[in-house]
């Protein structure tokens, strides 16, 4: 298992990582492309602290930003419901107030507007006038399943404008200097087919 300071590490690599370019490597771990950001431009990377919210209880979120760490990103799976709203304004200033680098809910928000005024990075499938409410129920810190993506917690979550990963700790160090590698090529191919070669030239070039 990776140390605080190793895992720091990688998450600083993983913040000039962009999804769609582990995308190029690798199919499994992303969430459903309806899971979008709110706030447009927005990339976080951190560790998952994991919500099971189902049907129309939102309790256990009072829980989950009361045991936030600073940096964390809350993954809230919704079993059972497609219809109510876990997130709000008041709750994006409990996130805030907490250190929460971002939320990923596979489900709907309300307060829109709020949301994105407080600069909050959150991915949802949409919103919706009708809430959840506070029946008791829930759990924090288990394994879920999000966008349909298990995640565990402590697992890597690396979230931008083109979608949501989801990376075990041991991997994502591998896959953000791969990825980065990648980037760091794709200025001088770009430039080489503005000059007139093709992409398929170049790519036979690269794959020989």
């Amino acid at each position: 298992m990776a140390s605080d300071v190793e895992m720091a590490e990688v998450l600083e690599l993983l913040a000039a990582v962009e999804t769609a370019t582990i995308g190029h490597v690798r199919s499994e771990g992303f969430m459903a492309p309806a899971m979008q950001c709110l706030v447009e431009g927005p990339r976080i990377a951190g560790r998952a602290l994991t919500v099971s919210l189902p049907g129309d209880d939102g309790a256990a979120l009072l829980k989950a930003v009361a045991e936030a760490r600073p940096g964390d990103i809350l993954v809230v799976a919704r079993p059972g419901d497609d219809r109510h709203a876990c997130w709000g304004a008041v709750m994006t200033a409990a996130a805030e107030a907490a250190g929460l680098a971002g939320v990923v809910i596979d489900g709907y928000v309300t307060d829109v507007g709020a949301i994105r005024a407080s600069g909050l990075p959150v991915w949802c499938l949409g919103r919706s006038p009708v809430t959840t409410k506070n029946r008791g129920g829930g759990a924090v810190g288990v394994p879920v399943t999000c966008g349909g993506v298990p995640v565990h917690p402590g697992d890597v979550v690396l979230a931008d404008e083109n979608g949501v990963l989801v990376m075990a700790p041991d991997e994502a160090h591998a896959l953000a200097v791969e990825a980065l590698a990648i980037q760091a090529a794709e200025p001088r191919i770009i430039e080489r087919v503005r000059a007139g070669e093709t992409l398929a030239a170049i790519y036979a070039e690269r794959d020989r």
